[in-house]
């Protein structure tokens, strides 16, 4: 996972906890229920572009972006859909 990604990641569950005691856990749940899918079956999701391919997160307005890999996927992003397209594509150089 990119470290600018983990950070989004660790930010939005600390944003949920502060909306609702217990919702952080419960994004938290969902983001890492995509990651196992996107891991067993990283075809299933469509590319969007520069290999990148995109899953949506169940109840909440993220998704998370990655690429296939060799042996893995790579996580650039777990991007809330309201955000700027696109704000996360410099991170594909690094």
């Amino acid at each position: 996972m990119h470290p600018e990604a983990r950070e989004e990641f660790l930010a939005a569950i600390d944003y949920y906890n502060e909306v609702e005691p217990g919702l952080g856990m419960a994004f938290y749940s969902e983001v890492e229920s995509a990651i196992v899918l996107i891991e067993n079956y990283p075809d299933l999701w469509s590319e969007i572009g520069r290999g990148i391919h995109r899953c949506l997160v169940r109840r909440f307005p993220f998704a998370v972006l990655y690429s296939k890999e060799a042996d893995r996927v790579f996580i650039y992003a777990i991007m809330h859909n309201k955000r700027e397209p696109g704000y996360w594509c410099d991170r594909l150089s690094s």
